[in-house]
């Protein structure tokens, strides 16, 4: 008989005290990627007991909940991404004991835990792999992946022209001549779902870690499980250029959305308010609204805003449709400026500027948290950290790294473990001083680091710790479902956010000169000093100001 355990967190208020409010919509959800957050054991990875230690970072910054990249047994082919058991802890972040204690701990501090979920594909040491190839072409364990015969006379061709992620082609070919689909890595092959056994199994896991406590999944490449019938050919070159862009046949097939209304009732089976989270890269977000109809999913990332340059007419149109989409589902809209997969934002909007891309990075950050929706963090963009550039390819771990040309479009960069005290790396990523680290810091990063920047009313640490308090003190920060846009220089946003208990403007200058405007009210929080003469305010340059108006 299933255990539901209930999740630890009391009931949120209600907004107006006539119903309850759904936690998830608009939260601060704080991205944990384990092997670079907290090093427990000074072997120079980041693990669970390290991130459980670092909890109370999490709760004074303010998020609301905290999701942990994958921790699973894995070969560690695509960093944890490569599941070879889905109900046992890597030994490398430590053990199921630890992250029992992480879940508690979490909950203690009034944090929820929402942990990923791999569906697409497995390890190719997944004892269902394994057993798959030790039986043979033909045997029903094949039937649980996507064998194919070859093309070509000796079936030495891949049976389609499908192009992995990461480079190369999307077949590899076994012993026996047969090819299985890797959507990405050649250690990574893809689940087939259209067999019974892989519903279960999935149902399975959902009630393992949900019975542990968590309060929620992001699932992996969620639009990727159902491949289009007969797998046909693509017939285009270069095919990661129409990822998220285009209709491919391995992507976003409706087929999926049966899998995410059967796993919304396990999710509703359980008490807490247990929610799942879409990374769904669709062509528009009208597609990806698709996966948050009513009986499906609770969320889903907002790539298009993500890929969205430092532009105000772009910005301005994408948030209005991100919007639109959503509220025609009844689904709140998501927030999101770095993850572990793309260019810390830091660097992608410096052009070449590092103060420049710092001071875009904080006004982007009061812009995204102005929004009505929940909003995600990833770990480091509270100190400012910008994209690593300079790693050596002997250090370099990512798979599309060895797949491709070069630095460009890899993830490492990204993933470089935080900076937390001291003058000498690993920066107190680890217990000892000068010990190791499995990406290299750079040096002038003892400068960002969480015991350098506290205290310091200029940080980037004290302006999130600022901004997020603002956001859960004042009821029109989140909440909702629009904005009102107001009149408005060219390059420069402003919108109003109303609620019971008060509106806030929000002033967001994308220009490279001040703008002087008429002040809306009372100055709330700005990501740069805002002069004020009468009843006029100068807005710097690339910076946003909140007024409580």
């Amino acid at each position: 008989m299933t255990q539901h355990v209930t999740s630890a967190l009391p009931a949120d208020a209600p907004d107006d005290g006539s119903a309850p409010r759904e936690w998830w919509r608009d939260a601060v959800i704080y991205q944990v990627y384990p092997r670079s957050f907290a090093d427990g054991n000074g072997d120079g990875m980041g693990d669970l007991p390290g991130a459980t230690a670092r909890l109370p970072h999490l709760r004074r910054l303010g998020v609301d909940a905290v999701w942990l990249s994958p921790f699973y047994a894995s070969p560690q082919a695509d960093a944890g991404y490569d599941v070879a058991d889905y109900r046992a802890v890597d030994p490398v972040f430590g053990s199921l004991p630890d992250a029992d204690d992480l879940v508690r701990e979490a909950h203690a501090l009034g944090l929820r835990v929402i942990v990923d979920v791999v569906p697409n594909h497995c390890s190719d040491q997944h004892e269902w792999f394994k057993r798959a190839l030790r039986e043979g072409s033909g045997s029903p364990a094949r039937e649980r992946f996507h064998f194919r015969a070859g093309k070509g006379e000796d079936g030495q061709l891949p049976p389609n022209d499908w192009e992995s992620v990461f480079g190369g082609p999307a077949w590899t070919r076994v012993a026996d001549g047969a090819w299985y689909l890797h959507l990405f890595a050649p250690e990574q092959p893809d689940f087939n779902w259209e067999h019974p056994a892989v519903h279960d199994e999935f149902r399975s896991i959902l009630r393992y870690w949900l019975d542990l406590g968590v309060d929620g999944f992001r699932i992996d490449v969620a639009h990727g499980l159902v491949k289009a019938a007969g797998l046909p050919d693509i017939g285009h070159e270069e095919q990661v250029k129409l990822l998220g862009k285009q209709a491919v046949p391995y992507f976003d097939q409706d087929g999926v959305h049966e899998i995410y209304r059967d796993w919304r009732r396990i999710l509703d089976e359980y008490e807490g308010e247990r929610i799942a989270v879409a990374e769904a890269w669709t062509p528009t977000v009208e597609r990806s609204a698709r996966y948050l109809r009513a009986g499906e999913l609770h969320q889903a990332f907002n790539f298009e805003y993500l890929t969205t340059g430092w532009d105000a007419a772009a910005l301005r149109a994408v948030v209005d449709r991100s919007l639109d989409a959503m509220n025609a589902v009844g689904a709140p809209a998501t927030w999101v400026l770095s993850n572990h997969d793309v260019v810390r934002h830091t660097t992608r909007f410096a052009d070449g500027d590092a103060a420049r891309g710092l001071r875009r990075a904080k006004a982007a950050t009061l812009l995204m948290l102005a929004l009505p929706g929940s909003a995600y963090v990833y770990q480091g963009e509270e100190l400012g950290l910008p994209e690593v550039t300079e790693l050596p390819d002997e250090v370099r771990q990512d798979p599309a790294f060895f797949r491709s040309t070069g630095q460009d479009g890899t993830r490492d960069g990204c993933r470089v473990p935080l900076p937390w005290s001291g003058e000498r790396a690993p920066f107190g990523f680890g217990p000892v001083e000068g010990g190791p680290s499995w990406l290299p810091q750079p040096a002038a990063w003892k400068d960002l680091s969480v015991e350098a920047q506290e205290g310091d009313p200029a940080s980037t640490l004290e302006f999130y710790r600022a901004a997020l308090a603002a956001r859960r003190a004042h009821p029109a920060l989140g909440a909702g479902r629009d904005v009102e846009w107001l009149d408005a220089p060219e390059g420069v946003l402003s919108f109003r956010r109303t609620a019971p208990g008060g509106s806030v403007v929000c002033t967001v200058n994308l220009t490279a000169a001040p703008v002087t405007l008429p002040v809306p009210g009372t100055l709330l929080l700005a990501s740069a000093e805002v002069t004020s003469d009468g009843g006029a305010a100068t807005v710097p340059a690339d910076s946003t100001v909140w007024w409580a108006a």
